[in-house]
This record gives C-alpha cells, sequence and structure tokens, in this order.
C-alpha cells in the first residue's frame, strides 16, 4: 500500500496506524541495482532517519567509495514510503538518498541524486517543470535457468513449459513459436495469473498499470505497462517494479529476468522509453510540425540522436545489451526517427491526436539500465537538443534495415565498449549544471570496462569450441 506521507511525523504515523513492526530502507547502487537493510520498528527514528541519516559502508558497494572513505549515510524519502507487498510481516518500505556524513552534501554518485539534479536543471533552465516518462520494461519468466562460467567450463540453459524446443516433450502441446508470443490467450499463455497477480501487487504499493501482456518472444516473454509519472517517481517505480515482478515469479516456482537478451534468435527485452516536457500545466511537445510534434520536440529528438552512442552506454548498458541490438528482431538500431516505425531509434507513437499524448519513444534502452542514470542521460542529451537547436534532419518513413536507407543514416555501435568509448569522448552534455560529475563518469567506465567487458572479452565462448575445437 502506498502511504501519502510527506514529514516525518507522518511517518511515524503511518507506521503507527498500521501496525508496522519492520522498517526496511533501500538504495541504488552505480549500476541499478537495489539495497537495502531493515530494523524493528523500535529502533527506527522517522526524524534522524529523515533529516540526520543512517549509516552504511560504502566501500562494499560497487563503484562507491574507497575503504579508506567508506562511512556514508541514507536519508529517507517520506514521500517513497509503502507497505512492502512482499514481506509477510508488515513491513514499511522507504527509498533512500545517499549522503556525505561530514558535509551532508549529497552523494555525487547516488543515481537518485543524480536524476534529480536532472529535474532540478531543466527547471533553472527555464525549459519545464515537469519531466513525464514512461517506460516498458519488457522480461522474460522461465521456469528453470541453470549458468556457470568458471576456468575450465561455461554454459547456461533456460527452459518454459510454453516453449518450442518442449514441444517434443510429452505435454499439453501448446506451445508458443520464436517470435509468435505476441498477444495469444491460454493455453498459449500460460503466464496470465501470475502477471495478474503481479499487477495487483503493484497497484497495492501505489504503481499505476494500464495493460499487462504476453510479448513476442517465446518462453514467457512478457510486459507489463506503467502509466507515465514524473521522473524520479518512475525511476523509484521502476526498482519497485522489477523487484515485484521477480518475487511474485519466485512465489510460483519460476525465475524472471531483465536480462535483454537470454534466447538466441528470438527477440530481446527492451524498455523503450516515452518522455515528455511540460509546463504550467500545458504540454511542450505538441505542435504543428511533423507527427505533430513541436519544433522544441524535435530539437529534443535531435539532441537523443546527436548523442546516441554515448547514451547507450547508460541506456544499454550490458554486454548482452548487444546482442539485443541487432537488425532483425523489432530491435531499434537505426539512428533516425518516424512516425510509427518501429526500427527508427525514435518514435512518435500515433495512437492518438491529443497534445497530452504527445510525446518522443527512445526505444534503444533496455532494462538492464540504472533507470536513474538512464532517464537523466536522455533529458540532458533532449537538453542539449533544445539550447542549441539541433536538428534531427529528414524523418525516414521507408523500411530503414533496406542497404540503401542504411547508407544515408546508419546504425547504432555494436558493442558495449564501443559506446564506453563513445561516452568517454563526448559527455559534455552530461556535466552540464553539475548534473553527472567526471568521477561519476570515470568510476562508471573503469568498472564496465574491467568487470564485464573484459569478463565476457577474454572467456572462451562455448560456441567458439563448436566451431574450433575439432581444427
Amino acid at each position: 500500500m502506498k502511504l501519502n506521507v510527506s514529514s516525518p511525523a507522518n511517518l511515524t504515523s503511518a507506521i503507527e496506524d498500521n501496525g508496522i513492526q519492520m522498517v526496511d530502507v533501500k538504495f541504488t547502487d552505480l549500476f541499478g541495482q537495489w539495497h537495502h537493510f531493515s530494523m524493528p520498528v523500535e529502533e527506527f527514528d522517522a526524524d534522524e532517519a529523515v533529516n540526520e541519516g543512517l549509516g552504511f559502508d560504502g566501500s562494499s558497494i560497487r563503484g562507491f567509495q574507497s575503504i579508506e572513505n567508506s562511512d556514508m549515510v541514507l536519508r529517507v524519502d517520506p514521500s517513497s514510503a509503502i507497505i512492502d507487498p512482499i514481506c509477510a510481516m508488515p513491513t514499511l518500505s522507504a527509498v533512500c538518498n545517499v549522503h556525505d556524513p561530514l558535509s551532508g552534501e549529497a552523494y555525487s554518485r547516488d543515481p537518485r541524486n543524480v536524476a534529480s539534479k536532472a529535474i532540478r536543471y531543466v527547471e533553472s533552465e527555464g525549459i519545464a517543470d515537469t519531466i513525464y516518462v514512461g517506460p516498458e520494461a519488457e522480461f522474460f519468466i522461465f521456469d528453470g535457468v541453470s549458468y556457470e562460467a568458471s576456468r575450465h567450463a561455461a554454459g547456461y540453459y533456460v527452459d518454459s513449459v510454453e516453449a518450442p524446443w518442449n514441444s517434443g516433450e510429452m505435454g499439453g502441446g501448446h506451445t508458443v513459436g520464436y517470435k509468435g508470443g505476441y498477444f495469444p490467450v491460454s493455453p498459449f499463455d500460460t503466464l496470465q495469473d501470475i502477471r495478474s497477480e503481479m499487477v495487483r501487487k503493484m497497484i497495492d504499493a501505489g504503481i499505476d498499470i494500464e495493460v499487462h501482456h504476453h510479448e513476442v518472444g517465446t518462453a514467457g516473454q512478457c510486459e507489463i505497462d506503467m502509466k507515465f509519472k514524473p521522473l524520479l517517481q518512475m525511476a523509484d517505480q521502476v526498482q519497485l517494479y522489477k523487484y515485484i515482478i521477480k518475487n511474485v515469479a519466485k512465489d510460483h516456482d519460476k525465475t524472471a529476468t531483465f536480462m535483454p537478451k537470454p534466447i538466441f534468435e528470438d527477440n530481446g527485452s527492451g524498455m523503450h522509453t516515452h518522455l515528455s516536457m511540460w509546463k504550467g500545466g500545458a504540454p511542450l511537445f505538441a505542435g504543428d510540425q511533423y507527427a505533430g510534434l513541436s519544433q522544441m520536440a524535435l530539437h529534443y529528438i535531435g539532441g537523443l540522436l546527436k548523442h546516441i552512442n554515448a547514451l547507450l552506454a547508460f541506456c544499454a548498458p550490458l554486454t548482452n545489451s548487444y546482442r539485443r541490438l541487432v537488425p532483425g528482431y523489432e530491435a531499434p538500431v537505426v539512428v533516425a526517427y518516424s512516425a510509427r516505425n518501429r526500427s527508427a531509434a525514435c518514435r512518435i507513437p500515433m495512437y492518438s491526436a491529443s497534445p497530452k499524448s504527445k510525446r518522443v519513444e527512445f526505444r534503444c534502452p533496455d532494462p538492464g539500465a540504472n533507470p536513474y542514470l538512464a532517464f537523466a542521460a536522455m533529458v540532458m542529451a533532449g537538453m542539449d537538443g533544445i539550447k542549441n537547436q539541433i536538428d534531427p534532419g529528414n524523418p525516414a518513413e521507408v523500411d530503414l534495415y533496406e542497404e540503401e536507407a542504411l547508407q544515408d543514416i546508419g546504425l547504432v555501435k555494436g558493442s558495449l565498449n564501443e559506446v564506453l568509448d563513445a561516452l568517454e569522448a563526448d559527455s559534455d552534455f552530461l556535466l552540464e549544471g553539475g548534473v553527472f560529475t567526471p568521477d561519476l563518469l570515470d568510476a562508471y567506465i573503469e568498472y564496465k570496462r574491467l568487470e564485464e567487458v573484459d569478463a565476457v572479452r577474454l572467456r572462451p565462448h562455448p560456441q567458439e569450441f563448436v566451431m574450433y575445437y575439432g581444427i
């Protein structure tokens, strides 16, 4: 249940009124993983938690502090408080901001702080007072998974009762073919009730849900769509969304993943992100230009396209992201914009003519992204486009995978290493207003190169044994 509180006093009252027995505080690391710790309600002081902070070891969180400067504090944002929808014991859950315990300043590498600074930057420039974000985070629900990567062995296996590779086993016979999973009814769609349970828990936790359905991929690809919200609130909701989905799946003896491309030769999971700016209650992206957009919206698209490869370091931030971003699987790999054309990096949805619905859909992100950093980076690229009136060029109204079209347009970079190079070469737009900081970018790039790019690059791949063992 969402608790409508705004102060320490309100927080204390909510704890008493709802019979809370435990308080759980959560925060996000540099790479998008939620962390938490809990305390009995008798030990929780709301005023201290909100205004002074709760101590933790920042050196134990990847991408945060070194061991000689490890002490950090979490300050609870009371407006984020909910009754945890997963815990059996009555538990109040709240999202925190990370602060330096000596100076009291917000921590430069706290992703939630970066998102807040992006919002303040837009406001300070007088461009808009509200940034709405609507992500579509797809995921897979498998019946089981196993994986290992050691010095002498590597492999993985995922399984789903829906998958066509199980058609040779004695069973119900209703399997979902590769790329055949868009909107089938039961018994092909075996996950209706599980998704519905996820939706009800999300609604109870304060997330507004519009629709849920099976997605294109076989083996349990799903989507649950959240109603758009202001940027910071939506980034918080993405973290809660993942938490609920994974735990409801676990309760049903299944496993959910937001890995972008877990299955070869089938569609991957994206996080198409809808973006719009408003001021004084009026939509700023509606106008009389292409597809009903305003000139501001076109400039915003210009910023996204100009900085697209640097953006992907945050929006498609995994080595696995580039198994998804390849032509042929509805993947948005073409650096272009278009109304309706889903192969373009930026699309303008045309479902409604209402000015309030006018928005830009950036289709490259995937659900492996840290939502705070990804949303903030998209805003900073769009702001650069608006402030510098960047022309996005002509819209693309042809089949963007045709060779002739690609000669004039081009594709996004094809690996995490390449987009990290792009980020190193093109980061000034992120540093505007102190939103991102050099120390955050340096820590992020170093970790990604050493712990992810090299971890994959230096290991033999199972397919290499298939191709080369007998040479």
